[in-house]
Parts: C-alpha cells; sequence; structure tokens
C-alpha cells in the first residue's frame, strides 16, 4: 500500500498539515478582518516615515547613479573617490526639487492669473447684462430677440455667482490651513524619511549586504534566493521604468513647446514643460495638462485654445503609438489594459505617488506572474511527458 513508503507518509502529512493551517488563517482573516486592517493601519503609520524615506530613495536613485557614474571619471584620486557618492547625492536632490520647484514658480501664477481674468470676464458680462437688462435695451447684442425673451434675472445670477465665490474662496483658504497645519504637525515625519532618504542612498550597498547576510543566516535557502530574485526583479523594472517614463515626459513636454511656438500659441514654455511634468503619469497625466493648459489659453485666445488642444491630442496619439511603446513600453512590458488598472488603483491607494508607482509595481508583479506560469507549465510538461 502506498503508505507503508515512508517518503509517501511525509509528504502527506505536510499536505494535511499545510491545508488545515491555511484554512484556519483563512477563517481567522475573515472572521477578524476589521481588526488586521486596524493592525495593517497601525503598523504601516508606525513605519510610515521609513517607507516614504525609502521610496524616496528609490526614485532618487536614477539619477543619482547617472550622475555617480559620470562624475570624477578622469584622474580619479582619493578625495574624490570619497567625496563622489556626498556630491551625487546633493546633486540629485538639486536636480529633481528644481524641477518641481521650477514648474510650481512658473505654471501657479499664470494660473492664477487666468482663473483672474475668467472671473473679471463673466463678473463684467453680468454687470453688462443687468444694465442691458434694465434699459431693456439687447439690440446691440448677437441674438438679441432670444435674449429679450428669456426671463433671466441677471442682478440674482451676479449675486449668487459672487456669493459662490466667497464661499469657495473661505473653503479654500479653509483647506489651506488646515493642510498647513496638517503638514506643520507632519514636519517631524518629513526629516526623518529624509534623513532615512539620505542614509539609504550612502550606504545602499552596506544596507544591501547586510540583509542579504540575515536573510541567508535566518531564512531557508529556497525562500532566501526567492526574495532576492523578487528584489532585483522589482528593482530592475522600477529603474527601467522611471529612465523610460522620464525620457518619454522629456520628448513629450519638448514636442509640445516647439509645436506651441510654431504655432503662436501663448505660454508655449511653460505648458510644455506642465505637459511634461505630468507625463510623469502615464495616460492620465497628458490630459490634465490638455485641460489646464487649455483653460490658460482660454483666457488670452479661445481660437488658439481650440488649436492647442487639437494638436495636443494629435501629439499624444503619436506618443501613445510611436513614442511611449518604444520608449517606456519595451521597458517594463506591460499591456495598456494593466497600465490602467495599475493607475487606477495606485491613485485610490496612495493619489499621485500611487499613480506613479502603481505601473512599475505591476509590472513586476506581471513580470513574475508570467516567469512563474512558465516555470509551472514546464514542469507539468515534463511531468506529463514522463
Amino acid at each position: 500500500m502506498f503508505l507503508d513508503d515512508p517518503k509517501t507518509r511525509k509528504a502527506l502529512t505536510k499536505w494535511a498539515v499545510g491545508t488545515v493551517a491555511a484554512c484556519i488563517l483563512i477563517f481567522l482573516g475573515v472572521r477578524y478582518v476589521s481588526a488586521i486592517a486596524m493592525a495593517i493601519e497601525w503598523l504601516v503609520g508606525l513605519v510610515k516615515p521609513l517607507l516614504i524615506g525609502t521610496i524616496l530613495a528609490m526614485i532618487l536613485n536614477v539619477p543619482l547613479a547617472f550622475i555617480e557614474k559620470h562624475l570624477f571619471r578622469k584622474n580619479p584620486t582619493p578625495k574624490k573617490e570619497k567625496a563622489r557618492r556626498p556630491l551625487a547625492i546633493l546633486l540629485a536632490l538639486v536636480l529633481v526639487i528644481g524641477v518641481f520647484v521650477g514648474i510650481a514658480v512658473l505654471v501657479i501664477p499664470e494660473l492664477t492669473g487666468a482663473v483672474s481674468i475668467v472671473i473679471s470676464s463673466v463678473t463684467g458680462a453680468l454687470d453688462k447684462m443687468v444694465v442691458l437688462e434694465s434699459s431693456g435695451d439687447f439690440a446691440q447684442l448677437p441674438f438679441a430677440p432670444y435674449l429679450e425673451k428669456l426671463d433671466i434675472d441677471w442682478l440674482t445670477m451676479k449675486t449668487q455667482l459672487e456669493n459662490w465665490m466667497q464661499q469657495l474662496s473661505s473653503t479654500v483658504l479653509g483647506s489651506t490651513a488646515s493642510a498647513l497645519g496638517s503638514a506643520a504637525s507632519s514636519l517631524i515625519d518629513g526629516l526623518v524619511a529624509f534623513v532615512f532618504c539620505i542614509y539609504v542612498l550612502a550606504n545602499k550597498e552596506t544596507l544591501a549586504r547586510q540583509i542579504g547576510r540575515l536573510a541567508r543566516a535566518w531564512l531557508p535557502a529556497r525562500l532566501t534566493n526567492t526574495m532576492s530574485h523578487v528584489f532585483h526583479v522589482c528593482a530592475d523594472v522600477f529603474q527601467q521604468f522611471i529612465v523610460g517614463q522620464t525620457t518619454e515626459a522629456v520628448i513629450l513636454g519638448t514636442l509640445c513647446g516647439i509645436g506651441m511656438a510654431i504655432l503662436r500659441i501663448p505660454y508655449a514654455p511653460m505648458v510644455g514643460a506642465l505637459v511634461g511634468v505630468t507625463a510623469l503619469i502615464p495616460y492620465v497625466g497628458a490630459f490634465l495638462a490638455t485641460i489646464v493648459g487649455a483653460f490658460m489659453i482660454l483666457t488670452v485666445n479661445p481660437f488658439k485654445a481650440l488649436v492647442f488642444v487639437i494638436y495636443l491630442l494629435a501629439l499624444q496619439q503619436v506618443e501613445g503609438n510611436l513614442i511611449y511603446p518604444k520608449v517606456v513600453g519595451a521597458k517594463i512590458n506591460l499591456p495598456a489594459m494593466w497600465v490602467l488598472a495599475a493607475i487606477t488603483i495606485g491613485g485610490n491607494l496612495a493619489g499621485p505617488i500611487g499613480m506613479l508607482l502603481g505601473v512599475p509595481a505591476a509590472s513586476a508583479a506581471y513580470a513574475l506572474l508570467r516567469e512563474a506560469t512558465e516555470n509551472r507549465e514546464k514542469t507539468l510538461s515534463q511531468t506529463i511527458s514522463e
């Protein structure tokens, strides 16, 4: 009988124990799902600064590696070798922070001015309609016969608009004050995350070696090898995504700015830079830039705003079908359907950062699952053939 074989009994026992343990864990997970969720939330909050610092280090490591590779290549000396890493970290920080601060300085004042122009234009038009309504003279306006038939209280509409703008301003000010208070309370976490990020970047080789020693000393060899493989796949996919997405964003922003300059569309440098930065968020970012750019151009020249929308939509088609597959798609090798799913889920979980990190995370999971599936298929085919 097959149970007489000790190896068979051992394998069957392990399978039975594993099945029972899995069933118990599933039952406990379903039964105490709220408690588990609270425990996970507490744990994430506890290590949140370290998680943020690790994510920042992963992002900054891409320009850091490039800068460090090309820094002091000629005539290296011991002093230069010692100063290479700190100087590369400083240059990477200046580069990333400078880009976002520069875009904010370019866009926010112009966007505020565009909103002011729109508000003043609307209120001015309503003032004119109030005067014409009181005089009963609509003849100087287009569609005068239709306007005379409309029963609209323009003064009430203007008053309601002004009240709505005041409420909106109060809401924005309240939200800003709340955000500043929250930012002040989170300042310590931000400092801890920043310091941890710098430490990780400065000692990344030492940290990798220490983690490897701990894993080999305390975990089974098979599990250690699997974890090491997963880590390297994730790190490689993330680096390839950041490099490809940044390259694609620079190309798209440059083409947008050049095309706007040729078509004599206002705000060409600023909108081009905005398109380039928002393009770091795959698929969704360029549409956000289209809305903001069209709104700003609309305050200057409505026809040019229409031209801008048509041009950018055409450019996005070229980018989506030619540039993105060549620059980014070939690197992350993730189908468009799963890219959109990763952006949606990541955005719901962590906002813009989740939208940015969701794609490389999904790409790494896709690559690992595909690799595991291929290995499983090979094993099954070998078993069938035998």
